[in-house]
């Protein structure tokens, strides 16, 4: 490689690096309408009642199902267990899990034993 070779690709160099350097600086400017703060504080005034819950059991006898729930009761003592009845059937509903993450958890833990385990989201708290 010649002297005017090496500096001319210094050159080039250094021009890069200029213009990396004044590429950098910058500044955001976010304007917003009022409305929102006003909703976000709304928002967290209202009680969201998502509930998640872990579904182990169905069956469309209610002694089967109450079986199984003992069994359940038996075997994770952690969580709560319930019967609901959804025409025609008699489900077994575990837990009252306030996020998808802690019913993702809990999951994990039940499928070892219920293997058709899944997680659902009532519309309402039944």
């Amino acid at each position: 490689m010649t002297l005017k070779t090496k500096y001319i690709s210094f050159v080039i160099f250094l021009f890069a690096i200029s213009l990396t350097a004044n590429a950098q600086q910058g500044e955001v400017k976010v304007t917003q309408d009022s409305d929102i703060v006003k909703l976000l504080e709304y928002k967290k005034d209202i009680k969201t009642s998502k509930v998640f819950k872990i579904q182990v059991y169905q069956s469309v006898d209610p002694d089967k199902a109450e079986r199984e729930k003992a069994n359940f009761l038996n075997s994770y003592s952690e969580w709560t267990a319930k019967i609901v009845w959804n025409t025609p059937n008699y489900k077994v509903w575990v837990g009252n899990f306030a996020t998808r993450i802690e019913a993702d958890r809990a999951l994990v833990k039940i499928k070892k034993k219920y293997m058709y385990a899944n997680i659902l989201q009532p519309k309402s708290d039944d």
